[in-house]
């Protein structure tokens, strides 16, 4: 598939994805169980068709290593769906994950002893201030609730919930680092088997979500007791909610295939740059789309999230070298005409 494709459905994919994933939130902010179990089980249904032929195929990696990364995979993915329910705007909660790559810079220096340049700390140091700002300016929206509240039990109570939120995007941003860690060390040894662990990984957690059971039960009864919705050209209806989850499900499976896709047609390099770049343009959507609040600092901060990242991909290295051969090409074309 030609690379240009992939893009398109990476854009397409995951931001159409977070706008209904944002529809579904607003409506029902402890939903996300139910939206997780049914990305899990939709991937894995796909993936033990076309790719474990039935279950016909044996993994290359040993079954031990995915149950380990699951087991992180799927506690990242909780926790991250519970910081939402911990009054964790939307917003914040994609900016401050785009820290990943200060957890991951911390625990290659910790765990694999690796050493970078003083380039590389300054993009990190960079992300670090948006988020830094960020959080602070959300803290402070946070806080002035306590002056424009009733009860200021109440107010300290949200804060205090809100701090709770702030520790566990904390701890998923860590553990996601560990196991990207743990893969890369993995793919060292074994080679790449990008879809393959992608089925295991959705296939493996899903008698986890038996624990979240009672939750996932409750939240289908409030999706069915949700507005029907008339789907144009089929002409069926369905509960708004259910449609929204439908829609969620698999905008999120062309947005993991199109990043699947790049990673085998493209540059890591490239693969990082437009995740970033969908990351950036997902969240002024949300912010704009659904009018969150959003001061000019929180602008600020998402510039030098922004700004670090592109510094940390060394894209601005890569564009020289290709504003050379282009200027050259130019000179070339005016010596011949």
């Amino acid at each position: 598939m030609h690379p240009g494709l992939a893009v398109g459905l990476v854009f397409g994919g995951c931001c159409s994805n977070v706008v209904f994933l944002e529809l579904l939130v607003r409506e029902f902010p402890g939903c996300g169980n139910l939206v997780t179990f049914a990305q899990f089980f939709f991937i894995a249904a796909e993936g033990f068709i076309f790719e474990a032929n039935f279950g016909r195929k044996r993994p290359v990696l040993p079954i031990k290593y995915y149950l380990i990364m699951v087991a992180m995979f799927f506690t990242v993915s909780v926790v991250n769906n519970y910081a939402l329910n911990l009054n964790i705007a939307m917003p914040l909660h994609m900016i401050f994950r785009s820290g990943s790559l200060i957890a991951n810079m911390a625990l290659g220096i910790i765990i694999l002893k690796k050493r970078y340049t003083v380039y590389k700390y300054t993009s990190i140091a960079l992300v670090s201030l948006g988020i830094f700002t960020c959080t602070f300016m959300s803290a402070k929206e946070v806080s002035s609730m306590r002056s424009t509240s009733e009860r200021g039990e109440e107010s300290i109570s949200a804060f205090l919930w809100w701090l709770l939120g702030l520790g566990a995007l904390t701890f998923a941003l860590l553990m996601s680092a560990r196991m990207g860690i743990f893969q890369e060390t993995l793919y060292q040894k074994f080679g790449k088997h990008s879809k393959e662990a992608l089925f295991y990984n959705h296939a493996l957690p899903l008698p986890g979500f038996l624990l979240l059971a009672p939750d996932i039960y409750r939240h289908a009864l409030l999706f069915n007791q949700s507005d029907p919705f008339q789907i144009p050209v089929l002409g069926l209806s369905m509960p708004i909610m259910w449609f929204y989850l439908l829609m969620n499900i698999i905008t999120q499976y062309v947005c993991i295939r199109g990043v699947f896709i790049l990673t085998t047609e493209c540059t890591s390099l490239t693969v990082t740059l437009v995740v970033t770049l969908r990351k950036f343009i997902s969240l002024i959507f949300s912010i704009l789309y659904f009018r969150n609040p959003f001061t000019v600092w929180h602008w600020i901060g998402t510039l030098f999230v922004f700004v670090g990242t592109l510094m940390y991909t060394e894209v601005w290295n890569s564009l020289g070298p290709l504003l050379d051969r282009k200027r050259k090409r130019e000179e070339e074309e005016k010596k011949q005409e």
